[in-house]
């Protein structure tokens, strides 16, 4: 499974951006995918995450990132509202396969986000 991101870069406090992973194969052949993120001196760190089914679940609460996923494009998009400076990182998005069995996890390359005070 080959991942690519796109939709980062430059933002103003409170504004918003959509990130948009693109996977090399069916989507619907992955058991979860989602996003994740790292910012400059810190650990990685889960954002928001999607099944097969269609369940969500975010790092954290308010509804300001909301993930969905279509399965005839292929994609996995994460939008992102009234960020804010502490939402800089690189975003990453990843898939898992094999849950239950033999799971894999999947990268992307990254994109990068910033958001301006």
């Amino acid at each position: 499974v080959q991942l690519v991101e796109s939709g980062g870069g430059l933002v103003q406090a409170g504004g918003t951006l959509k990130l948009s992973c693109a996977t090399s194969g069916s989507i619907a052949s992955i058991d979860v995918t989602g996003w994740y993120r790292q910012a400059p001196g810190k650990q990685r760190e889960k954002v928001a995450v999607i099944t097969r089914g269609g369940n969500t679940m975010y790092q954290e609460s308010g509804g300001r990132f909301i993930i969905s996923r279509d399965d005839a494009k292929n994609t996995v998009d994460l939008q992102m509202n009234n960020l804010k400076p502490a939402d800089t990182a690189v975003y990453y998005c990843v898939a898992t396969t094999g849950i239950g069995r033999d799971p894999v996890d999947y990268w992307g390359q990254g994109t990068q986000v910033t958001v301006s005070s």
